[in-house]
C-alpha cells in the first residue's frame, strides 16, 4: 500500500480523533458533522470485525478517504491497531480522553454500542486502557478530556486543529 504523508496533500486538513472507547469520539462526529464539516466515525462500515472480537481498519478504503480532496477538513474518528500505519497522513492527531470512572460509565451506559459490556470485553478495555492510551498519548498532537460539555469539546478541538 502507497502512503502519502499529509504534507503532500495540501488541500485537506486530515484530523485523527482517537482514544479509549466511551471517550464521545462518536458524539464528537456527530457534533461535527452537525457543524458542516466531514466526519467520518471509523465504527460505521470503515471497519472489519476479527476473530479476536476487535476491529481493524479497512485499510484500502480508509486510504482512499484519506486521499480525497473533497473537503477543507476531514476528521476521522477511531481508535483501531491498524492505525499507526496512517498516522503520518494526519496533519493532527487529537486524542479524547476521560477519567477511568467517567468510560466505565459511559461503557455501561451507551445505547447503541455493547462494545465493553460483556465481562471478557470490559477486561480488554481496561488492558487496552493501561497499554493503548499511553502510547496513544505519546503521539498526539493535542489532548482533549471530554468530561466538558459536548459543544466544549468540538469547539475546543475545532481551535486546537485551527479549522
Amino acid at each position: 500500500m502507497f502512503l502519502v504523508p499529509a504534507s503532500t496533500l495540501l488541500n485537506v486538513k486530515r484530523v485523527l480523533l482517537t482514544g479509549m472507547s466511551g471517550t464521545g469520539k462518536s458524539s464528537v462526529v456527530r457534533e461535527l458533522v452537525a457543524r458542516g464539516y466531514k466526519s467520518i466515525d471509523t465504527d460505521e462500515g470503515w471497519s472489519e470485525p476479527q476473530p479476536d472480537g476487535r476491529q481493524m481498519w479497512r485499510e484500502d478504503a480508509i486510504q482512499a478517504l484519506l486521499t480525497a480532496e473533497d473537503a477543507e477538513v476531514l476528521f476521522v474518528a477511531g481508535c483501531e491497531e491498524n492505525q499507526a500505519k496512517f498516522h503520518a497522513q494526519f496533519d493532527h492527531i487529537v486524542l479524547l480522553s476521560a477519567p477511568l470512572e467517567t468510560l466505565v460509565e459511559r461503557l455501561a451506559t451507551r445505547s447503541g454500542n455493547s462494545y465493553g459490556k460483556a465481562p471478557e470485553e470490559l477486561r480488554r478495555f481496561f488492558d487496552d486502557v493501561k497499554t493503548v492510551e499511553p502510547r496513544l498519548r505519546r503521539i498526539a498532537s493535542h489532548e482533549v478530556r471530554t468530561t466538558m460539555p459536548l459543544n466544549e469539546v468540538v469547539t475546543t478541538i475545532l481551535r486546537l486543529v485551527a479549522a
